[in-house]
């Protein structure tokens, strides 16, 4: 069953990622029971770096919440809830499972799923576990970022119903094997490039290494 398990939202704030360091960042999210979405994201919520996160394209953050066991059990460590910066977690939605363009409704927001999130060591610095970043890429629980489609108000324990799926049937998963894991040829990147939802950021980053 798709359902949304946790809503977290935060601005950008300074947080300390050792004894002696610094750093602005918007990973930090606090639990809520409903956050209204917008076509420029959740209400109260936002990135400090907009070059590399945010924007039209990247409105929610969605992590599968079956993730959590796999983390906890590797570092024998109870993780925080949006220990990974997602908007979202939610049961039933991993990311072999879900595609590029796929348009959900939860609660009263539609949104449409446009990337595959590439994990930042931020991640690591915010849980204060260096080798967490190298696990999440490894294994591609990385979760995706969504567009909103429809403004409306989401919360806990929504069910998530699947509106429309991309004929195409490019998963996250793939986008991982093909750019993150870097197995992918000429022929992989144009497959991801000619699903018309992707974000403008990964078809941009698609294209140069075309030009490569």
């Amino acid at each position: 069953m798709r359902q949304v398990h946790h809503v977290a939202i935060g601005k950008p704030k300074e947080m300390m990622i050792s004894n002696r360091s610094k750093m602005m960042t918007g990973i930090e999210k606090t639990g809520v029971l409903e956050a209204h979405l917008t076509l420029q994201g959740f209400t109260g919520d936002g990135p400090f770096n907009m070059k590399h996160h945010g924007g039209p394209d990247r409105t929610v953050c969605i992590f599968p919440i079956e993730h959590y066991a796999y983390f906890e059990e590797k570092f024998q460590k109870t993780l925080p809830k949006s220990a990974f910066g997602e908007n979202l977690m939610v049961s039933g939605m991993l990311e072999k499972d879900v595609s590029i363009g796929d348009i959900f409704q939860i609660g009263e927001a539609v949104i449409q799923v446009t990337e595959a999130r590439n994990p930042c060591s931020t991640i690591a610095k915010y849980n204060h576990m260096p080798e967490l970043y190298k696990e999440v890429q490894r294994t591609g629980f990385t979760g995706y970022l969504c567009r909103t489609i429809q403004e409306g108000t989401i919360k806990k324990w929504d069910e998530v119903t699947l509106l429309e799926a991309d004929s195409r049937h490019v998963t996250v998963s793939y986008c991982h094997d093909m750019v993150l894991h870097r197995k992918g040829e000429k022929a992989d990147f144009e497959k991801i490039m000619a699903v018309k939802a992707l974000s403008e950021r990964y078809y941009a980053a698609l294209q140069k290494k075309l030009e490569r």
